[in-house]
């Protein structure tokens, strides 16, 4: 009679060598070598572990979990496995010639080439839904002459300062930064480009951040001095486009692509906004277009972040300072925006595992 094998027997190798087989989807490699796998023990027949993922907003979670459970109990002997799920955010290692800003893990640049297409109503949202998820969160607001993102955070408070320092207030679980929080009320900001730069230079470095997996950096409509200071001093783990489906926007996101291409940014992916309003009875209508974000990212090669459907809801919690992902968590508006964050941290850990690559220096005089 064959005699059965211990799981002590077996060992950690074998352990490892079935978790080996089971690969992220996102990252196209195994769970092992990515050093997913932490502090494995082995006690009887209980094999026990902490699954270390790249970013709390991973949207395959639980199928990493499933498939790593799977995989260790089909080993002889393997009685229960005891997962504690886990996430620490890598730093990027994309680019080796832009200065880093201390505890800032990634930038994320939220643009859209465009005023009017809800670029700030995205940005709250991804910033937000990210810290629901259990990521350490900011917001910078960089649109200096129509800052709108303290209405939306429902941000009223002038920020503290400890000596050249400014202390970001935190709104819904996420710092805040804006020159609408030092300028507030109607009072209009006239400056030039040279004074853009120092103020966004300022808002990356002279403001406690802290300890931060992603800095979510609401852009300006446009492709101008804001956007090239932006690359020009900081390493930009990518930057998220935001579209509606019409033509007049999408020529714009265009531009933006073009943009970013040329300041050597990777493109996160493209959101469609505003892409459908769906009636009472369930109906659909597409009030400006159908597709064309989707068509537009398919063209660039791109991923499609997702469509964020109209609603009032999203509007309301814009005009209260209740972002929609808080304000009504179970509708579709709130489940898109969470799917866009899912997908964004998911394309962030891709850019952040690529082989470091020197980048050409950006000329601003040009």
């Amino acid at each position: 009679m064959e005699e059965s094998t211990s799981i002590e027997e077996i060992g950690q190798e074998r352990v490892l060598q079935a978790l080996r087989g089971v690969k992220d989807p996102d990252l196209h490699k195994d769970i092992v070598s990515l050093n997913m796998i932490r502090d494995l023990a082995i006690c009887g027949g209980i094999v026990s572990f902490r699954f270390v993922l790249t970013t709390p907003a991973c949207p395959v979670r639980d199928q990493l979990k499933f498939e790593a459970e799977k995989a260790v109990m089909s080993i002889p002997g393997v009685e229960r496995v005891e997962v504690k799920m886990d996430a620490e955010v890598p730093k990027a290692r994309g680019a080796i010639d832009r200065s880093e800003i201390a505890g800032i893990s990634h930038i994320i640049a939220v643009s859209s080439g465009k005023g009017g297409v809800g670029k700030s109503t995205v940005s709250v949202n991804l910033a937000v839904s990210l810290a629901l998820m259990g990521a350490r969160v900011g917001i910078l607001d960089t649109d200096v002459y129509g800052p709108n993102v303290p209405i939306m955070m429902g941000g009223h408070d002038l920020p503290m300062a400890r000596g050249n320092v400014i202390i970001p207030p935190v709104y819904h679980g996420v710092k805040t930064m804006s020159i609408g929080l030092l300028n507030p009320g109607d009072k209009a900001v006239v400056w030039r480009g040279p004074m853009l730069h120092s103020a966004v230079s300022q808002f990356l470095r002279q403001v406690e951040w802290g300890d931060l997996d992603y800095l979510v950096v609401d852009m300006p409509p446009g492709t101008g001095d804001v956007q090239l200071s932006l690359a020009q001093m900081v390493a930009v783990a990518g930057a998220v486009l935001v579209t509606t489906p019409q033509e007049v926007a999408l020529s714009d996101v265009r531009k933006a692509y073009s943009m970013f291409e040329q300041l050597h940014v990777p493109i996160l992916g493209i959101v469609e906004n505003m892409s459908y309003f769906e009636c009472a009875h369930g109906e659909r209508y597409h009030i400006f277009g159908n597709g064309g974000g989707e068509a537009l990212a398919e063209r660039y090669g791109v991923p499609f972040l997702g469509a964020v459907p109209i609603a009032m809801s999203i509007r309301e919690g814009g005009d209260l300072g209740i972002p929609v992902v808080i304000s009504h968590p179970a509708s579709a508006q709130a489940a898109a925006f969470r799917g866009l964050a899912q997908q964004v941290a998911a394309q962030v850990s891709i850019e952040a595992l690529k082989a470091p690559k020197a980048l050409p220096v950006l000329n601003l005089n040009k």
